[in-house]
């Protein structure tokens, strides 16, 4: 019988979730930054899995090597005479007015950039094709110079890839790992298509390693076992996918919270939802509107400044989490993150770090339960947060306004996120139910609704593990793309059947049966830029009334061109339907275990503790009160009313 788990590496902690009985079930060890894999084999070898086990993972270790610029030496081979567009870039710069702001970091140097004599015209044609000596003049460089891996995208190569394919092919003697465009994203734009080929090329070895090296722990610990990965699309990838293509797993983790909080509050009702992810060093956001099609996958994604052109989930990071460091400028202003004391050396109240941290301010305020921390494996020590805190509070009177400090210049960044993608696109929060998940998620969620006038959150169960609950549920997706050029009205079937083709292909690699799902990017013609729409014969009018309500005008009367094709091709998961209580209407009192004095908005009151687990269907009370479980808190301020529903989500409807 297989048995699926689903790990999610996060800062502080690894999370585990897998089914037991029909029950979402969670275990959290501590992340071991230097070797992220051995946490997951740790986490494993406490579970003691048998049988055929799958094994779905969610990496941080592409996304740090960006953050970290800890990536492989890459040379980067062009048409020749384009041998600096990586590096130009856009003239769109973050800051505009800044002239003191830096040059972007080029992940090549000038040195390791090389050029061959071709060219492809735009529409395809083959100019001028690759000479020998040419080849091996620029093998004989790369090969001199001591690159870890290879990237290669030449002018066009998106609409003919026969030059581009033969580059490939004397390269690959190398023996370099080797990320070829027309593969990775053949689509237009030569800077993006550039960007996201280097960006493969950055981190593939050091991702490649990882996870070859994990999955043969994993076969060795469980001869029936395998190791698929999460991919920021939000759908599962084989190993052996995610290897070659690392570049897809960026944004791995953040996906399958986007991914858990989407079904999970789709069981429960709720259809548009705004999700709130606060971690140990970040904060990720989303909106999600059911009725539009579900979570938004972008193509113009920036991952650490770098332009990635793959699908990922429409997700805003913020440098906002539960490790965030609080510290006093030299003008005496509050800062809270981005740096974080991540899992080592930690909070202060964690036994080893001695900057103060979110956690800290959240414990030394009453709102974290020192013994039932992680079930109580985990102690908390508030003496010793409240000590260094007391060193670090400069002029402020005590400890505790210290702290009140620290929480509102928090949860002034989170705001600040969630209005960026939703007030700043169009959307009314008043229309959406925050769904609070992540370690530290619960625990602010009520501050931030009140502050957006959300009129509701959604707190599901396993909230501090909702990432590796996304990627359990999680269907397998491969994605495939095309740029065409081409009239709204083209023919496009022989094209998108082949795609299809090799998308199917693919999948019978993995054993795996997929259906299809097709999609184009339109604009008018002569636009810059496109929105993606189902392929349907409703497609062109869909377009224009997209368009008006996401720029505030259509114009029917203007040409429609295709400038993308895509496939999406899905495998689904295996369904998920969980077990539902009956209601019975009760006040939680077999869950109250205690009272304690707890700061809210600086003003200390008695406030009720409850445990999770204890609460049944039905229970409904009001605040203040803290309501604790395994891998989080919910904090409910005064006013508001908490609703335990059948699926055991809290339900808090937010006043005032």
């Amino acid at each position: 019988m297989q048995m699926r788990i689903a790990i999610d590496t996060g800062g502080t902690f690894t999370d585990i979730v897998y089914l037991n009985e029909g029950k979402l079930a969670v275990l959290k060890v501590f992340s071991t930054p230097a070797d992220p894999g051995k946490a997951v084999m740790d986490g494993l070898a406490q579970l003691k899995p048998s049988g055929d086990v799958v094994v779905r993972h969610g990496t941080t270790v592409a996304t740090n090597a960006m953050l970290e610029r800890k990536g492989a030496r890459v040379a980067f081979v062009t048409t020749k005479g384009f041998e600096d567009t990586i590096a130009i870039g856009r003239q769109a710069r973050p800051k505009l007015y800044d002239w003191f702001q830096p040059v972007p970091e080029c992940l090549v140097p000038a040195e390791l950039r090389f050029g061959v004599a071709e060219r492809v015209g735009a529409g395809g044609e083959l100019l001028r094709g690759v000479g020998e000596e040419d080849l091996q003049r620029v093998c004989a460089a790369i090969a001199a110079s001591g690159v870890d891996a290879v990237a290669v995208s030449l002018l066009f190569s998106f609409a003919n890839s026969e030059n581009e394919a033969k580059v490939a092919a004397a390269l690959r003697a190398l023996g370099l790992p080797l990320s070829v465009s027309h593969r990775i994203l053949p689509e237009f734009r030569e800077y993006e298509r550039a960007s996201t080929v280097v960006a493969n090329a950055y981190v593939g070895p050091k991702v490649g390693s990882y996870i070859a090296t994990l999955a043969n722990s994993v076969a060795r610990a469980y001869p029936k076992g395998r190791l698929e990965v999460m991919q920021s699309s939000g759908g599962i990838i084989s190993a052996r996918i995610a290897a070659e293509e690392p570049v897809r797993t960026m944004l791995s983790g953040p996906a399958g919270g986007v991914i858990g909080a989407y079904k999970l509050a789709r069981l429960a009702g709720f259809d548009r939802i705004i999700g709130f992810d606060m971690g140990g060093t970040s904060t990720d956001v989303c909106l999600v509107d059911a009725s539009t099609g579900g979570p938004r996958i972008s193509n113009e994604s920036m991952i650490t400044g770098i332009p990635v052109g793959v699908p990922m989930l429409d997700i805003h990071t913020a440098g906002a989490g539960g490790g965030s460091i609080a510290q006093f400028d030299a003008g005496g202003l509050l800062h809270v993150g981005p740096e974080s004391a991540g899992s080592d050396p930690g909070p202060i109240c964690f036994g080893r770090g001695t900057k103060p941290t979110v956690t800290d301010a959240n414990l030394v305020l009453g709102r974290l339960d020192t013994n039932r921390f992680l079930g109580g494996t985990v102690s908390l020590d508030q003496e010793r947060a409240a000590s260094w805190m007391d060193k670090a509070k400069v002029s402020l009177a005590s400890v505790e306004e210290f702290a009140t400090g620290i929480l509102r210049v928090i949860e002034t960044s989170m705001e600040k996120a969630i209005r960026v993608i939703s007030v700043e696109r169009g959307y009314d929060p008043r229309d959406f139910t925050l769904v609070a998940f992540g370690g530290g998620g619960p625990l602010h969620a009520c501050a931030l609704a009140r502050a957006l006038q959300v009129p509701r959150v959604l707190v599901p169960a396993l909230p501090g593990a909702l990432s590796a609950v996304g990627i359990l549920l999680a269907d397998t997706v491969r994605e495939y793309s095309r740029t065409v050029m081409r009239a709204a009205d083209a023919d496009l079937e022989e094209v998108f059947v082949a795609m299809e083709e090799q998308g199917h292909a693919e999948f019978r690699m993995d054993g795996l049966e997929g259906v299809a799902f097709r999609s184009v990017d339109l604009r008018y013609a002569g636009q810059g830029y496109e929105l993606n729409l189902p392929y349907d014969a409703e497609t062109v009018n869909a377009f224009h009334a997209l368009h008006k309500r996401r720029y505030g005008f259509a114009n029917e009367q203007r040409a429609v061109e295709i400038v993308n094709v895509r496939v999406r091709l899905v495998a689904a998961a295996e369904p998920f339907e969980p077990v539902r209580e009956s209601v019975v209407e009760g006040d939680g009192a077999a869950a109250l275990v205690g009272t304690r004095a707890v700061y809210f908005d600086g003003v200390e009151l008695e406030t009720r503790l409850y445990e999770r687990a204890a609460l049944h269907a039905g229970d409904t009370f009001a605040g203040p009160a803290i309501i604790s479980e395994y891998s989080s808190a919910t904090i409910l301020p005064p006013g508001d009313v908490v609703r335990v529903d059948a699926l055991g989500n809290l339900v808090i409807e937010v006043h005032g």
